[in-house]
């Protein structure tokens, strides 16, 4: 096991109810922001929960942040936070709405001419205006990490940062929010918290045997859950399960000591920026392919989910591999995603051409866990997703 070092600083207020509490845990005199997405939490209740919970407090707010959240929306929410001299970040949705709330908290701060920089430089960001989060959306764990990754469409880039500043100071963790979640995002935010797990356990064994059992039961936990909370979203027990899964697969826990990949999520972020495919969706399409081409580099681990998560009893560790990638694809499948680009775009030619040469540009020249993966190799896999 690699060396490592810790800390999460997010209280997870987690349960029936748990929305009432949030005015314990935002500082007093505090003028708080409140951010949110397209208008569901207006549907759903969560709104009314949310603004009796605050009714004693100072409060702004800020509605519109699009999937994947979109740079230039955010500069609208940027100049409200300065004029109105906020404080204090409640980030009221689900991962696209927490993560720009967290850039938001960095610009806030940001003492340079263009907030966009912060991306580009991927610098930690170790001072940010404080945040807390009600999570409406399980599927990203940026309820409980450090991370945020925004777009900008006009320059089809898409991009990640980080830094110890970002963590929320509390988050709220209410199952019931499932109920109200169309089944398409419910199937997201399954694939998509599945996909972070083998991001972080999809690499070479290094000894860490807890990190290992820990990874396979957020797996085993999806998988058992999934079928259950796709046919009724009002099972509080299989969704207590998903929405606690989610967090914990991103949440610092499971990468600790041990070597991680992310190259799935780099491809899968560029085929966002290009065609405006859901994220998790982009993920799916690329997951197949990348452990295919790194079928030597990666079989030892992928015989292990074989054996572990799928129970596959027999075979050479090389047959136990492709086992895993086919049934990794036929579980996204069941939850009616689709894993060809083919099936989302009849426009992809080029793509991979493209993204082999964003990569350059930026310097991305090693991707993986052995920073072995080239442009070139990119391209390959990316190709092979078509």
């Amino acid at each position: 096991m690699n060396n490592f070092q810790y800390k999460n600083p997010t209280k997870i207020l987690f349960g029936k109810e748990q929305i009432a509490n949030i005015k314990n845990e935002i500082p007093s005199g505090a003028k708080v922001l409140m951010t949110f997405g397209g208008g569901s939490i207006k549907k759903n209740g969560i709104y009314e929960q949310v603004k009796e919970a605050l009714k004693d407090v100072s409060l702004v707010e800020f509605g519109g942040i699009p999937a994947n959240p979109e740079y230039e929306t955010l500069m609208e929410a940027l100049k409200v936070i300065k004029e109105e001299k906020i404080d204090f970040l409640l980030a009221v949705g689900g991962g696209s709405v927490i993560d720009g709330t967290k850039f938001l908290a960095a610009a806030s701060k940001y003492e340079g001419n263009e907030p966009w920089d912060i991306l580009v430089k991927r610098e930690p960001v170790l001072n940010a205006l404080p945040l807390g989060t009600v999570l409406t959306l399980p599927a990203t764990g940026s309820e409980m990490n450090a991370g945020c990754v925004i777009s900008r469409r006009e320059i089809q880039e898409k991009l990640a940062v980080g830094g110890p500043a970002l963590f929320p100071q509390f988050s709220v963790l209410d199952p019931t929010v499932i109920q109200s979640i169309p089944k398409r995002q419910i199937a997201n935010g399954i694939a998509d918290a599945f996909t972070h797990v083998l991001e972080q356990y999809m690499t070479y064994s290094v000894g860490a045997k807890l990190q290992d059992r820990f990874a396979e039961s957020i797996l085993q936990t999806l998988i058992e859950v999934a079928p259950k909370i796709m046919e009724d979203t009002s099972d509080y027990e299989a969704a207590s399960n998903f929405m606690w899964s989610c967090t914990m697969a991103l949440n610092g826990l499971i990468n600790q000591g041990v070597p991680t990949d992310w190259a799935i999520h780099a491809m899968g972020h560029e085929l966002t920026a290009l065609y405006g495919i859901d994220h998790a969706r982009t993920l799916a399409i690329v997951t197949a392919s990348h452990y295919t081409y790194n079928l030597d580099s990666k079989k030892e681990k992928l015989a292990q989910y074989a054996e572990r998560v799928f129970e596959v009893k027999f075979g050479t560790e090389e047959e136990k591999a492709l086992i895993a990638i086919e049934k990794t694809k036929e579980f996204f499948e069941s939850l009616g995603i689709k894993t060809k680009l083919s099936e989302y775009t009849e426009e992809f030619d080029g793509t991979a051409q493209h993204i082999s040469k964003k990569f350059e540009e930026r310097g991305w020249l090693g991707l993986g866990e052995h920073q072995a993966l080239k442009p070139s190799d990119v391209e390959k896999i990316v190709e092979m997703s078509y």
